[in-house]
């Protein structure tokens, strides 16, 4: 068992690291300013300018294949960078990406879809969930009714991230006695978004289909295939999650250490007092376990095994870990770290979210428990 990175592996998360503290943490206070005043966070030019200069470096298109003008780093390089990524609060992410059941379109569809998508023309969202079907994705209620040569869609989609920027959206809906189907559909095909307010950053829209007609080579996949094309979106990036999230835990830490070295109470630093040290010791050792696991499921799916167990194992793990460490870090920092003068309350707020989308805590304990009690994982065995 070899846990290294090879030279290779090391040059691109040292790159990615440089990158990162060069030009997108000095940024921090413009972003901590403008969402205090009401304002996003990061203007889209700025967004668009940061990953040119990405692309410049050769940071485009992370995990997509070459064939497609990406890098194709692979599972587990691209949760490192998501771990660099994270060290800020930034919202940057490298462009040159595209939802992974693009690829299962007509070479049509990828034409339209796709293509653009990975070169920043278009933007997409994943429409799956509703107000009554959150976790339960087989309780959708959004119908599309066939009329001819097209399909007349009409339903609600909630919570969707990216709905409100996006031209075009995956929306899964019920064809008929066929079953769920992803269909491919354009803004101006007459679907309509509104955002929903949230404690943190994070910027969900309602999606609206009032009688929106879509033409039948529309359906990304097969008809009545939509689930499993769900699934497979759902679990190809589920470890990413806690792999951001180890990224801002690990910055959240050294922030409290060097704060904790220079606060005094008492007469002495409060780095010297028990109760600081074993919040910081046992945050290390949280972050650690929630690395390995997450760089385990990556592996998984690297090797092209069934990685569905392992996900939900690092993506329960690695929300809890991100929630109870930024918690321990604003209590270090006591009352400066309830103020919106650091990023920690903000921090706070947005890692509270991983807890909740892309399957609650409690659907991935129930996945994990399910899968033990069916026999589809074995307890005890490494390398399985």
């Amino acid at each position: 068992m070899d846990f290294s990175l090879t030279p290779e592996e090391r040059q691109i998360r040292d790159t990615v690291r440089a990158f990162i503290e060069k030009e997108v943490m000095p940024l921090e206070p413009e972003v901590l300013r403008n969402e205090r005043e009401g304002r996003p966070g990061l203007e889209p030019d700025i967004l668009r300018d940061l990953r040119a200069k990405a692309r410049k470096s050769g940071f485009w298109g992370i995990n997509t294949p070459e064939e497609y003008g990406g890098a194709a780093l692979g599972p587990i390089m691209s949760a490192i960078i998501a771990m660099e990524i994270g060290r800020t609060f930034v919202p940057f992410s490298f462009g040159g990406s595209a939802d992974n059941i693009l690829y299962a379109g007509t070479e049509e569809q990828q034409q339209r879809y796709l293509l653009p998508t990975i070169e920043g023309e278009r933007r997409s969202c994943f429409a799956i969930t509703e107000p009554g079907a959150g976790s339960d994705a087989r309780n959708i209620r959004t119908k599309a009714v066939r009329d001819g040569s097209e399909w007349v869609i009409s339903g609600e989609k909630t919570f969707i991230t990216g709905g409100n920027e996006a031209d075009f959206v995956m929306v899964f809906a019920v064809a008929e006695e066929h079953g769920v189907t992803c269909f491919l559909v354009d803004r101006e095909m007459g679907w309509k978004s509104e955002p929903i307010p949230t404690m943190g950053q994070w910027g969900p829209a309602s999606l609206v289909f009032e009688d929106v007609r879509v033409p039948e080579e529309n359906i990304l996949g097969e008809l009545g295939k939509g689930f499993e094309l769900a699934m497979q979106w759902i679990g190809q990036g589920r470890y990413m999650i806690p792999a951001r999230a180890i990224g801002s835990a690990e910055r959240m830490v050294q922030m409290a250490i060097d704060y904790a070295k220079i606060r005094k109470s008492m007469g002495q630093t409060i780095s010297n007092y028990q109760a600081i040290q074993w919040m910081i010791a046992d945050s290390q050792v949280e972050i650690e376990a929630a690395k390995w696991l997450t760089l385990y499921a990556a592996w998984r799916v690297g090797q092209g095994l069934d990685a569905r167990h392992a996900s939900s194992i690092a993506k329960l793990n690695g929300a809890v870990m991100a929630n109870q460490v930024v918690d321990r870090v604003l209590q270090i920092h006591g009352g400066m770290g309830y103020t919106k003068e650091l990023p920690i309350e903000r921090w706070y707020r947005e890692l509270r979210l991983l807890r909740i989308f892309e399957g609650t805590d409690e659907i991935q304990r129930r996945t994990i428990a399910r899968n033990l009690i069916k026999g589809h994982a074995r307890l005890g065995l490494i390398g399985e």
